[in-house]
């Protein structure tokens, strides 16, 4: 019996983990008038993870790290060639100008914290 409890506890744990970082929804920001919006790295996340921006207007996107694990210390956009370091408390902003209609992943430097700038 205790063998078919821990069997089913190991299929919930892997359903939860795939959940977690392939499908669940994650909330989405539209950029302000102002071109800015803030991005919270805690918990093992970027919050929001997913930013619907204009094609060719300003875009700034500001970090804040309150994550003190070492793999939020970097954000990189592999698509356009940025990367950045995130000091805990301090926030960087990263302004940029999309020129094309795209989907533009951001990720930590192992690739676990995940997010989306979706340009339309």
């Amino acid at each position: 019996m205790s063998l078919i409890l821990i069997n089913l506890a190991g299929v919930f744990l892997i359903g939860l983990i795939v959940w977690w970082f392939w499908i669940a929804e994650t909330r989405t920001r539209l950029i302000t008038e102002s071109g800015a919006v803030d991005i919270l790295v805690e918990g093992g996340t970027y919050q929001p993870a997913r930013i619907d921006a204009p094609v060719g207007k300003p875009v700034t996107l500001r970090f804040l790290r309150k994550d003190p694990s070492p793999c939020a210390e970097k954000v990189l956009f592999d698509k356009l060639g940025i990367s950045r370091d995130l000091t805990i408390g301090k926030p960087e902003e990263i302004t940029l100008v999309p020129k094309q209609p795209g989907v533009f992943e951001f990720t930590c430097q192992m690739g676990m914290y995940r997010g989306r700038l979706v340009v339309k």
